[in-house]
This record gives structure tokens, C-alpha cells and sequence, in this order.
């Protein structure tokens, strides 16, 4: 049958599908509203969507349908079984655990294994890389690196450190700098001769 100016027909409902509402996936196209899994009838995505021939599906549809099967897959793709094929008349055994030890002998080790992170100097807490800027040599949260006395949030151009701690330049300035006339508005009070 000829296509008379229409849309191609819909991989769903046969109907015709106009650019404006056209998806498209493994060359067939489809209506927004009949873009769904053909098991679950779950609305997918360009990130959702599997497709198998002509069908679509959601990604947990497609798993349990044609993912892998047998003793340890579970219903699908990334499933875990508990089941022990017990009903096949095969015999599982389990391996007793190993007990764990509480601690690592080697603290070193397994700081650099897992990423035991460093500790922000302000709040305590783990600095992660994600998060991490470094003043007066120690790592701090982006939300820490704040001036100790005004709060005032902290750039490269303009931290100071003293003792561990950290400050704007004027708040460092007035706290820490030199005093004494013509240094930061202290005055010597003159007296008078009469």
C-alpha cells in the first residue's frame, strides 16, 4: 500500500506516525505514547530501551526474557539466586566462610586499597577527591575552606594560614599583622603640652 505523504507506520499500533511524534530505534519508528515495553507496558527512553527483532523492551523485561538462565542467574541479567538447583536433583555444597579479622594488619594497605580518605582540619570528617582543596598543606571540604573569623569563603589568591587555621587576607591583616601607627587605623594617642 502506497504511503501518501503520511508518516511511517508505528512498530506498535500499525498506525501512522508523523515527525513531531516519531521515536526512532532499530529502524522502525514509533508514537511517544506506544514507546513501551512489550512485557511490562513500562513508557522507555533512548537509556531504557532494549530491542530484540522487532520488539522493545525495558532492560529488567529483556534480562529475564533473554538473558541468561540456569542455576546462579536468578531471573536475568544481574539477578542473584539463592537457588541450589535442588529441585534439578543436583547437590550444592557450600564451602564454610572464613572467619574475618577485625582489623587490618597492615592500616597502610588497605587506606591506599579502599581510599581511606583524610580528614577535614574544621569539621573532622573524610575528604574525598571529589570535594578536596588544599590549604596550609591539609586537605578541606570546599564548604570548610572559609575564613575561621569572618566566615568569608576562600580562594588560592586570597588565603592565609597561621597555626593550622585559616583566614582571609584582611581578617589576618587586622588580627596578626603588624600594629602601630599608620598600621591598620591603631593610633598612638599624642598628649597635649601645654
Amino acid at each position: 500500500m502506497p504511503n501518501w505523504g503520511g508518516g511511517a507506520k508505528c512498530g506498535a499500533c500499525e498506525k501512522t506516525v508523523y515527525h513531531a511524534e516519531e521515536i526512532q530505534c532499530n529502524g522502525r519508528s514509533f508514537h511517544k505514547t506506544c514507546f513501551h515495553c512489550m512485557a511490562c507496558r513500562k513508557a522507555l527512553d533512548s537509556t531504557t530501551v532494549a530491542a530484540h527483532e522487532s520488539e522493545i523492551y525495558c532492560k529488567v523485561c529483556y534480562g529475564r526474557r533473554y538473558g541468561p538462565k540456569g542455576i546462579g542467574f536468578g531471573q536475568g541479567a544481574g539477578c542473584l539466586s539463592t537457588d541450589t538447583g535442588e529441585h534439578l536433583g543436583l547437590q550444592f555444597q557450600q564451602s564454610p566462610k572464613p572467619a574475618r579479622a577485625a582489623t587490618t594488619s597492615n592500616p597502610s594497605k588497605f587506606s591506599a586499597k579502599f581510599g581511606e580518605s583524610e580528614k577535614c582540619p574544621r569539621c573532622g570528617k573524610s575528604v574525598y577527591a571529589a570535594e578536596k582543596v588544599m590549604g596550609g598543606g591539609k586537605p578541606w571540604h570546599k564548604t570548610c575552606f572559609r575564613c575561621a573569623i569572618c566566615g568569608k569563603s576562600l580562594e588560592s589568591t586570597n588565603v592565609t594560614d597561621k597555626d593550622g587555621e585559616l583566614y582571609c587576607k584582611v581578617c589576618y591583616a587586622k588580627n596578626f599583622g603588624p600594629t602601630g601607627i599608620g598600621f591598620g587605623g591603631l593610633t598612638q594617642q599624642v598628649e597635649k603640652k601645654e
